[in-house]
């Protein structure tokens, strides 16, 4: 059972960390890089889909919108974290609770979000291909990881050479 919860939580602590690193990304990509990630990212997941011209007209409105109201409750999320860490001094222990059921809440809206739309992706995509979607979430996630990590790499290399 410890090992079950141990597991669990670093699980929750990757994805949380994963959640972060996307929500910088996807702010720092409101830029002319934007256009570039979003092809970047319909590239990615097409292929690894095998999309039909028609599941992708259908799809990806659906996909965007999960996406668009994803990032919202990560952003509260974000938010609600930067707000505690700045405040915990501060913080009674009454309102302490209610900032800690708020993140629970907004756990909660996103695991509701995720169910809303599994069913939509149900509608518009074959059984495999819905598991292909899933596998290409966490692969993409970890793509962009790696690449954030060799950037920061580079340019601990070009610092040292100066």
């Amino acid at each position: 059972m410890k090992s079950y919860n141990i597991t669990a939580m670093k699980k929750k602590a990757f994805c949380i960390a994963v959640l972060i690193i996307l929500s910088a990304s996807l702010i720092m990509a409101q830029n002319p890089n934007m256009e570039r990630l979003n092809a970047y990212k319909i590239a990615f997941f097409t292929k690894r889909l095998n999309l039909t011209s028609q599941e992708a007209e259908r799809f990806w409105p659906v996909y965007n919108e999960f996406q668009e109201k994803k990032f919202r409750i990560q952003q509260e999320r974000i938010k609600l974290n930067r707000d505690f860490n700045l405040n915990i001094s501060a913080m009674s222990e009454k309102e302490m609770t209610e900032a800690i059921d708020h993140y629970i809440a907004l756990e909660t809206r996103e695991a509701d979000l995720s169910q809303d739309f599994h069913k939509k992706f149900k509608e518009i995509l074959p059984p495999l291909k819905v598991i292909r979607l899933y596998q290409a979430e966490n692969q993409y996630k970890i793509q962009l990881l790696n690449e954030l990590q060799d950037r920061r790499q580079i340019r601990g290399n070009l610092n040292q050479q100066q």
